[in-house]
């Protein structure tokens, strides 16, 4: 008779603690933020390049007139 109220004891501390620690989990939230984002650049590459491109297709298309 003891090994049968030591066994129901086992279990009911078993469950209970398996309910215990399963509330006590850790939970993420992933929330987006309340201010949109602003990324501020100065960016002036843009135009140089263009330019430096450009001066070197003139410079390659007038020393190879057949190049097209």
């Amino acid at each position: 008779m003891m090994r049968a109220k030591t066994r129901l004891t086992f279990a009911l501390l078993t469950m209970a603690s398996t309910v215990f620690v399963a509330g006590c989990t850790v939970t993420h939230k992933v929330e987006a933020p309340k201010e949109p984002i602003r990324v501020e650049l100065a960016i002036k590459i843009d135009q140089e390049v263009r330019v430096r491109l450009d001066d070197d297709v003139e410079e390659l298309i007038n020393e190879n007139p057949d190049l097209f």
